[in-house]
């Protein structure tokens, strides 16, 4: 599959992310298995140098440490967890600083605007949805994978990857 191909599976896995953990507050393995496999076919187009696709590994691998921590200490979940390494490892080091900035203020906002919505009556029409019931309860987390998702989306196409990908 030629790198343009393997580049689309990237935004399509970060929307189901998304989705997924809007709908049920987890992100599955298998997405984060995905993004991995997708990763290591894309490296091996040829895209990418080997000292390329070391850095990415390296920015996987640091993230994971980083927000494994912040799982274990109870601040995040482990899908979230997972979803920012997996999505490091496309991003690499050089828009590592990018992701968190803008995933960060995203996450920040959608807390908010959670939260704000929380301090008001669930209407009617959404109180039918088991998703937005429990979404709507003060007790539940903030589906922060929405905001790494669309972090991701974001800083995607400023990177090398993304303009190697569509000049192959």
């Amino acid at each position: 599959m030629a790198p343009l191909g393997l580049l689309i599976v990237f935004p399509f896995l970060m929307a189901y992310a998304a989705a997924n953990d809007l709908l049920t507050m987890l992100i599955p393995n298998r997405i984060t298995l995905a993004l991995t496999a997708g990763f290591a076919a894309l490296a091996a187009t040829g895209i990418l140098s080997p000292v390329e696709i070391g850095l990415h590994l390296g920015a996987g691998a640091l993230v994971l440490a980083i927000t494994f921590a912040l799982f274990a200490c109870g601040i995040i979940g482990g899908g979230d967890a997972k979803l920012a390494a997996a999505t490091a490892l496309w991003l690499g080091f050089d828009h590592l600083l990018d992701y968190a900035v803008v995933s960060a203020m995203l996450g920040g906002g959608l807390t908010l605007a959670l939260l704000a919505a929380r301090s008001h009556p669930l209407p009617f029409a959404m109180a039918r949805l088991p998703f937005a019931l429990h979404l709507h309860d003060r007790k539940t987390g903030v589906p922060y994978g929405i905001a790494l998702a669309a972090g991701a989306l974001i800083v995607l196409p400023d990177t090398l990857l993304w303009a190697r990908a569509l000049t192959a």
